[in-house]
């Protein structure tokens, strides 16, 4: 089955709460509203709380469950702001069922030798020591829940570097590579299921700043990739674990080393 034409039944995620980083905006926005549609309690974790309010105010008017809103700012190391996180989860909800790696910035796209090192490590921060120190934090949390899913939002030069894209490429290699070791990990440990989703041209912001010169409605919306998404979070889904997955659907096993 092709995991883009994936049709989750009516409230199948009555019950679960997933995390989703970056909700304010493009893709993030997307799978909050489609998830929540699903039945799911959704928390919605970014930095603008007024984007966020009114995000928690378009799902309650829907009729969908209560989300959650976590005002974070990723830039920032704040260790204990996460361990309050995962307090007030553990408290409030009992378990987590999902966390979705969506947030993360551009940086510049210079060649190398002009690219500047504050925005370098900037860019490490947000796309990729954030979701590391957050997936550590609360894995204790997918670990309490049934069919708990990792999802890490890639992209195709997280995948094969290219040339001009800098720290995103780099920052986004590196988040591969974690996945693809806690995969291995988690595989005889736990039934957490860790996926890497490339979602190729999609129509955000982040994209229009990549290339400018592009015409938006020649590229899907990010609500073409809710269906995706679902189907690696749904406990009923025959998805794969430890595969990264294209915006056409097809996927293949995440790389990993052979033994020396």
């Amino acid at each position: 089955m092709n995991p883009m034409r994936f049709k989750a039944e009516p409230n199948s995620f009555a019950g679960r709460v997933i995390l989703i980083t970056g909700a304010t905006s493009g893709i993030g926005r997307s799978l909050a509203l489609g998830i929540a549609q699903l039945g799911a309690t959704v928390l919605l974790l970014g930095r603008d709380v007024a984007a966020l309010e009114t995000l928690f105010d378009e799902i309650k008017a829907s009729d969908y469950p209560e989300p959650g809103i976590v005002p974070f700012d990723l830039s920032q190391e704040d260790p204990e702001r996460l361990n309050a996180l995962k307090q007030v989860i553990s408290e409030r909800y009992g378990a987590l069922h999902g966390l979705i790696h969506n947030a993360a910035i551009l940086g510049d796209r210079v060649p190398f030798e002009h690219y500047k090192m504050t925005t370098w490590a900037q860019v490490f921060r947000t796309n990729f020591e954030a979701p590391v120190a957050m997936t550590q934090a609360l894995l204790p949390l997918l670990q309490q829940s049934q069919s708990g899913a990792l999802v890490f939002t890639s992209s195709s030069v997280g995948h094969s570097p290219r040339a001009y894209w800098g720290a995103y490429a780099a920052s986004k290699y590196a988040l591969e590579g974690v996945a693809t070791l806690l995969s291995e990990e988690l595989e005889n440990t736990s039934d957490i299921r860790v996926s890497v989703v490339n979602p190729g041209a999609t129509r955000t912001a982040m994209r229009q700043a990549a290339f400018p010169s592009e015409d938006p409605e020649t590229v899907k919306p990010p609500e073409d990739l809710v269906a995706l998404y679902a189907y690696l979070l749904s406990p009923t889904s025959d998805a794969p674990r430890g595969h990264r997955f294209q915006s056409d659907g097809h996927h293949q096993p995440l790389e990993r080393r052979a033994n020396d």
